[in-house]
Order: structure tokens, then sequence, then C-alpha cells
């Protein structure tokens, strides 16, 4: 099992949880992050599920560990140890993800953000931001 990431990434990670920034045009950025007993799918301690929607509410890029993501290629081929994955597109049934830390994943997730946005020419401003707490 791999080594859980520092417990100040996790805290700053849980902080995300239930917010949603609204970026121009009615685009938003929806965040959920539960804390979990570690799993072999979750080894880090973490649920999580960051996405963009365009404005009718299409994801259009996600990054989560919801379920593990469907094999591609060779029945043989050796299904990845965890249930990380990202979604490219919003057909992509997704792809994995090795989870590094905090850092990195919000990095991996903002920079796919900008990529299909700047594709779109969607400024990223974030106009306004709520909690969305259940």
């Amino acid at each position: 099992m791999r080594r859980p990431p520092p417990e100040h990434g996790l805290e700053f990670l849980s902080g995300f949880d239930g917010r949603v920034h609204l970026l121009e045009e009615g685009y938003r950025l929806e965040f959920s992050i539960k804390r979990v007993t570690p799993t072999r799918d979750r080894p880090h301690r973490l649920a999580y599920a960051f996405t963009l929607h365009d404005a009718s509410g299409i994801r259009l890029v996600g990054f989560d560990n919801a379920h593990p993501v469907p094999l591609k290629g060779s029945r043989f081929k050796r299904r990845p140890a965890t249930a990380d994955h990202w979604h490219r597109t919003e057909a992509d049934p997704g792809r994995p993800y090795v989870f590094v830390d905090a850092d990195t994943l919000l990095k991996d997730f903002f920079g796919e953000v900008h990529r299909i946005l700047a594709e779109r020419g969607i400024p990223d401003t974030v106009v306004e931001v709520r909690e969305e707490r259940t």
C-alpha cells in the first residue's frame, strides 16, 4: 500500500469540500472531498471528485476516485492499484491517475481546467464562490 500523503495536504484538500467556484459564462468548478478509512482503492484516505462543468451542466473534465476505470486494450493488462482516475473530456470514461499528493492533484486539475477554458475562449476568472456542503 502506498504511503499516505502528509496530514497538512489532507487538511488543505478537506477545506475544498462542497466548494463551488462560479466562472464567467456559467461555467463552474465543483469540489467534493471526504476523508475515509484507507482501502486498496483509496490508500491516501480521500474520496474526492473535482469537476469542471459548462453552463448547461455537462462535465468537461474531472479528477476523482469514485470508481475504478475500465481497462482498455489486452485482457491481460494489469488493473490500476487504486481507483484514482481522470476524465479528459465529457465523453472520456476515465484513465488512470497517479495520486502523488494534494499539491500535485490541484496542479493537475487546474492545468486541465485552464486548457479546456482556453480552447473555448472562456476566461478563468472566478466570479463567485459558494459553499454547498451536504
